[in-house]
């Protein structure tokens, strides 16, 4: 017992830590930013215009080739960093403000989103490095890859049924305005209040349309041994394209995707770290 109240008093003054809060918060710009630049490419793939991957690969890339991209990418991967300690302790001790199934979903959530930082810090490291190459294209070959060998995929398939899950959990979690537990919502006024709770229903809801989007072509793709289906984020979007108000659909899903970049920034300020 001893030793657990000992790793919760390390964890906790790790997570009191002014810089690293700091830090955290500055991650929230560049997510932000990161998403904003996502929205841009779907605008670009809604109306043909983009070569460019429609994902946060494709917008790190983006923002590397801009006056200033090497240090915007630097420092955008110390901010995700940053988030993804803090996640990473929010997983192991935090959300104690919550009980029961509440408290074990937001630590799950912790858990996904530390991944999700680690991943795109990293993307940006390699970005900076020019060393990225096409995260549709390598997802692609995995899936293909995996397909090939025995229970492969079923493997692709439960992945892609994981993605879809996650997906709609977003969209439930946006339209239902649980994002708010997390934020500081007296330090608001009521116009801020209004806005932030808007940008975030919108936000969590697009970007939880465009993965389970991506999960669904991702389970199609296992059924019926398509790998090039197997392309994430940048096949749903494109094969949204391509549907009967394809453009239209995919603009909507845009300035949702900017809502919630919007809504970083907004996270940047108000969040509870």
């Amino acid at each position: 017992m001893s030793l657990t109240r000992n790793a919760e008093a390390t964890a906790s003054q790790a997570a009191n830590s002014r810089w690293l809060e700091l830090l955290t918060r500055a991650g929230f710009i560049g997510y932000g930013i990161v998403h904003l630049l996502f929205a841009w490419l779907a605008l670009q793939i809604a109306f043909g215009k983009s070569g460019e991957e429609g994902n946060q690969n494709g917008a790190l890339r983006t923002l590397g080739a801009q006056p200033l991209g090497k240090f915007l990418l630097i420092a955008v991967a110390v901010g995700l960093i940053a988030m993804a300690i803090w996640q990473a302790l929010e997983a192991a001790f935090g959300h104690r403000f919550l009980r029961g199934k509440d408290r074990i979903f937001e630590r799950i959530a912790s858990v996904v989103r530390t991944v999700v930082f680690l991943w795109l810090a990293w993307t940006a490291i390699k970005v900076f490095q020019d060393a990225s190459s096409n995260a549709a294209d390598k997802q692609q070959a995995l899936s293909e890859k995996l397909m090939a060998s025995n229970g492969g995929r079923w493997l692709v398939g439960l992945a892609g049924l994981v993605l879809a899950c996650v997906g709609i959990g977003m969209i439930i979690y946006g339209l239902k305005k649980k994002f708010e537990r997390n934020l500081k919502i007296g330090a608001m006024s009521p116009k801020t209040h209004t806005l932030t709770r808007r940008l975030g229903m919108a936000g969590y809801a697009a970007r939880g349309a465009v993965f389970a989007i991506a999960g669904f072509l991702i389970i199609v793709a296992a059924v019926k041994y398509d790998p090039a289906k197997a392309r994430g984020l940048d096949a749903a979007l494109r094969t949204l394209r391509d549907q009967a108000y394809g453009p239209v659909l995919l603009t909507l899903m845009a300035l949702g995707i900017a809502a919630f970049g919007l809504y970083c920034f907004l996270q940047s300020r108000y969040r509870k770290v």
